[in-house]
């Protein structure tokens, strides 16, 4: 054999030595990592997140987040690593490649909270460079949480490129929370990371700041301070939500109320069955929904805006018909009109109890209700919002009403002196029955706007007749704008007391406070004016 060809073969056989043989102890980094996970211990487990989270492989997402989600197998036998997907497909950690299936042998890679929360900075700084802008701001938020060290990196780097405002400013507090842990920041860095993190103000940003350890003098003392800063901001933002809460409330008691401000003003009607008109508007929109559900599903959104007016026509026809068929013949008599209301509120919570069920019926929020946003400090959600616009609306309409129609000026003079009105021609049977009606309606409105917020069932009514009364009394009789006084301050005051005194003594408190008021005050805080109401 030539000596060329010998040298030849004996370079292909080492080479083939050095592949079977040599290469596997050669591994790169990302495999050696993910090997880590196979041998369940948290130390490894630990540094095996830091170097796959900045690996800049492919497979870093997947893996990070299959071992968040418990989906992360790990075979003691083998040492191989497994991501399982919800689908039951399943791959190779180290090579993505899918395989057949896992070996029953393997199990979850455990985690514990230290681990959890270096899962948290490690997706979070896989995402800080994501083209989604709303993947980006959460997961800045998600490192300042965390505070992760192996995290910083990531994080400068995505600053460096970060163009959005909002994104830039989560990225430079999750920057500050780190550096404020970092064990080899400067004493510099770590002033301005405290005054990076009290600009800041919210809860997360007082927790990381009474969290802290061991620091330098200047750095405890800049501390301190930031914490009492963000304690006085908070208290003051905590005021700014119960005064939010109140005004919520005092529309719902507001739309609630208005109605029967103006059935006891025009008619002098106890009407005990108000809240079962607010009732009857809440199941309409049931109604509605069902239809529009089994139907018309594209028209959801449409759902509220088709069943208010659905709701006023229903509340307000039988709120004719009750004025026509009992009310009318108890006029002066208001402790039987009292009672025959009280005996009627039940007559239709059982009928609608026959017809529908005793349960609670579902009502669903469109999705222009649905959801809330941030102010400040402060949570809204839409549903409560939209209800105030929608009070202050109907208020506004109504006035509209009495002041420039035939109606409203006929309500008017019945209001202030119902037997000249009469004299001077005016039908006050039907003014009464109209007036009825509207008051009704306006109820069944309410019921509309209350289903949004609470239980559709047969005792919606009774949840807000009693504080209706109260907010009609303390505002003044038949006064609108005493209505809307009453319901918002009664509303505001209540979500004060309620932090101090309970749910259950704030209301106790809330009457006491009435009556007292009322023994100064009789005719409330806005008196009707006019001859007969005055003599």
């Amino acid at each position: 054999m030539p000596a060329h060809l010998s040298a030849r073969l004996c370079s292909l056989a080492l080479s083939l030595f050095l592949i079977a043989f040599a290469l596997p102890a050669f591994a790169g980094p990302f495999e050696d990592a993910v090997a880590k996970f196979a041998h369940d211990d948290f130390s490894d487990t630990e540094e095996a997140i830091g170097a796959i989270a900045g690996s800049g492989s492919k497979l870093a997402f997947p893996i990070i987040s299959a071992l968040q989600d418990g989906r992360l197998m790990a075979d003691p036998d083998s040492k191989k690593v497994y991501v399982t997907g919800a689908d039951g497909k399943s791959i190779d950690a180290a090579t993505g490649e899918a395989v057949a299936s896992v070996p029953d042998g393997a199990s979850a890679v455990r985690l514990n909270n230290r681990l959890r929360r270096s899962v948290d900075a490690a997706l979070g700084s896989l995402t800080l460079q994501s083209p989604d802008l709303g993947a980006r701001l959460q997961a800045a938020q998600s490192v300042f949480k965390s505070h992760e060290e192996t995290a910083l990196e990531a994080v400068d780097a995505a600053l460096a490129k970060e163009t959005n405002k909002s994104v830039k400013a989560a990225l430079g507090e999750a920057r500050a929370a780190i550096l404020l842990f970092k064990s080899d920041a400067t004493e510099v860095e770590k002033l301005e990371a405290v005054a990076t993190i009290k600009a800041r103000g919210d809860q997360d940003a007082l927790a990381l700041l009474t969290g802290m350890g061991e620091q330098p003098a200047s750095v405890t003392k800049a501390a301190a301070s930031a914490i009492g800063s963000i304690q006085n901001s908070l208290a003051v933002w905590s005021m700014v939500q119960n005064a939010w809460y109140g005004l919520s409330l005092g529309s719902v008691l507001l739309l609630a109320a208005i109605g029967l401000a103006i059935t006891f003003g025009v008619m002098g009607v106890i009407n005990m069955a108000h809240g079962e008109m607010v009732m009857i508007g809440a199941y309409t929109t049931f109604v509605v929904q069902e239809v529009i559900r089994t139907r018309y599903p594209g028209l959801f959104d449409y759902s509220l805006l088709i069943a208010v007016p659905l709701a006023f026509l229903v509340a307000g026809a039988i709120g004719v018909l009750i004025e026509r068929s009992i009310i009318r013949f108890l006029y002066g008599r208001p402790l039987e009109t009292l009672l025959a209301t009280w005996g009627l509120s039940l007559v239709l919570q059982q009928a609608v109890r026959t017809m529908f069920g005793p349960t609670n019926r579902e009502v669903g929020n469109p999705s222009w209700m649905s959801g809330a946003f941030e102010l400040g400090q402060i949570t809204i959600t839409y549903n409560r919002l939209w209800i105030l616009v929608f009070t202050l609306a109907v208020f506004a309409i109504l006035l509209a009403m009495l002041r420039y129609t035939a109606l409203g000026l006929e309500m008017r003079a019945v209001t202030q002196n119902r037997r000249m009105a009469a004299s001077m021609g005016i039908a006050t049977s039907r003014v009464d029955a109209l007036t009825f009606g509207l008051g009704s309606g306006i109820a069944g409105i309410a019921g509309v706007a209350l289903s949004q917020i609470d239980n559709v069932s047969p005792n919606l009514g009774q949840s807000y007749i009693i504080d209706s009364f109260m907010v009609v009394v303390f505002g003044g009789v038949g006064n609108l704008w005493g209505t809307l006084v009453g319901a918002f301050t009664l509303g505001i005051a209540n979500k004060f007391l309620e932090p101090v005194a309970g749910a259950v003594l704030g209301k106790i408190a809330i009457l006491v406070l009435i009556i007292l008021f009322i023994q100064k005050r009789p005719r409330g805080l806005f008196a009707l004016k006019g001859r007969a109401v005055e003599a």
